[in-house]
């Protein structure tokens, strides 16, 4: 991991060396059948071996820790340990050591160094000691950078530096997506839905600790990650009892967002581009090695119901042949500066036919304001018949606003037609 050796001899030597937490022991078990050659030999020495499972001597697994043998591999979101240890080897007093420990990474480089005061002498065959801890929040190379300046006995300051690379990888994979839709028919405030996609793109097994949305401040946020219990969201986890991750595998977390009254317009939906919060990631893998990241805030684009919007409070699921059934509209003037004079036109379609007078005067509907129309209709063809073929026209602009496949209904027969 050096990749720069000083130029000249000096008194004090480094040693950097990354902290990390021991692994089981696996070992490699050579067994063969009875009828061969060996015996039971191999299965009596594996029974010996003091780094297996008593019982189970044919699992990899041992049940021994062992150091780690290289640098490994360092993920996003975990915490990078390292010792470092500067060494008097000579046989003189070494004055004003200082010892310093930077972070370079491809935007910034981070003073990493626990303490930076002056070590006044260092006797031979003394060492300074210092450990560093940092939060990885970057993928890609790092370079720790660790510099050592000293005063020798006659006078003369020494320095050098040594750099040791490493490469910072990417644990999760994370998608999300945005449904837009509305808590229920009666209700002006939108819900929106957040599915999050987590997959663990590492090569080990991961505890998923806590995966939670932190919403912004214009919504709350419900979870919805759980199985219902007497109509209640507070039941068991939708993922069972194990909260394990493995390799490459996906969950999928939900969420609904609804926004804050004091956010949401009197139109009933919060426009534009909005941001919608940041997902809190927490887990651990191997032996307890702790890993968090948070993603960037979320935005989302509100759905544009242009300058007028027509919504179904009211509609029966199924209605009988010909028979005249009631629907209820809300007419909302979704401008905030203009008011409009609106007139209702119906027109109707090869299945469904409109009751009532076309063209009537709906009057002045003012910015941000609605209004409620029950309207008639009867269906002379069954099946699954959609609502169309309502038309608003605003008298100001001479502007026509035309709602089509705006609900769906079930066309059933009717009694008399059974009967007969």
């Amino acid at each position: 991991m050096d990749v720069n050796q000083p130029k000249q001899e000096h008194l004090l030597a480094l040693k950097v060396m990354r902290l990390t937490k021991p692994t089981l022991f696996t070992n490699i078990p050579v067994t063969c059948e009875e009828k061969d050659l060996p015996g039971d030999l191999f299965s009596t020495l594996m029974k010996d071996d003091p780094s297996t499972v008593k019982g189970a001597e044919i699992l990899m697994l041992g049940e021994m820790l062992t150091l780690p043998q290289n640098f490994g591999n360092i993920f996003l979101g975990e915490t990078f340990s390292s010792y470092i240890s500067v060494h008097n080897d000579s046989n003189q007093v070494v004055k004003d050591v200082q010892v310093k420990a930077d972070l370079q990474t491809s935007s910034q480089r981070l003073n990493l160094s626990a303490s930076s005061a002056v070590v006044a002498d260092l006797k031979p065959d003394s060492c300074i000691d210092d450990v560093i801890h940092h939060e990885v929040k970057e993928i890609g190379t790092h370079i720790l950078v660790c510099a050592v300046s000293y005063t020798i006995q006659s006078g003369e300051k020494m320095y050098f530096r040594k750099f040791f690379k490493f490469q910072v990888l990417k644990p999760l994979d994370v998608k999300t997506k945005f449904y837009n839709a509305e808590s229920d028919l009666s209700s002006v405030t939108d819900e929106v839905f957040l599915e999050a996609q987590i997959q663990n793109i590492t090569t080990s097994p991961m505890f998923m600790e806590k995966v939670s949305l932190e919403p912004s401040i214009m919504y709350n946020v419900s979870e919805l990650n759980t199985v219902i219990t007497n109509g209640d969201w507070k039941g068991s986890s939708t993922f069972g009892t194990k909260t394990y991750l493995q390799p490459l595998d996906t969950r999928q977390y939900l969420y609904c967002l609804k926004p804050k009254p004091e956010f949401a317009e009197k139109a009933g939906v919060i426009k534009g581009v909005t941001v919608i919060g940041k997902l809190d990631i927490v887990w651990k893998t191997n032996l307890g090695e702790r890993g968090r990241l948070q993603t960037s805030q979320l935005q989302r684009m509100a759905p544009g119901y242009g300058d007028v919007r027509l919504s179904i409070e009211t509609i029966p699921d199924t209605v009988r042949l010909e028979e005249p059934f009631d629907i209820t509209c809300k007419i909302t003037n979704c401008s905030s500066e203009r008011t409009m004079d609106l007139v209702l036109e119906m027109c109707n379609t090869n299945a469904i036919h409109w009751s009532g007078v076309s063209g009537r005067q709906l009057g002045k509907l003012h910015p941000s304001s609605s209004l409620h129309l029950t309207l008639t209709l009867l269906s002379s063809v069954q099946g699954l018949q959609s609502v169309s073929g309502l038309r608003l026209t605003d008298t100001f602009l001479k502007r026509t606003y035309e709602y089509d496949d705006i609900a769906q209904v079930c066309v059933v027969s009717s009694k008399l037609q059974a009967e007969s």
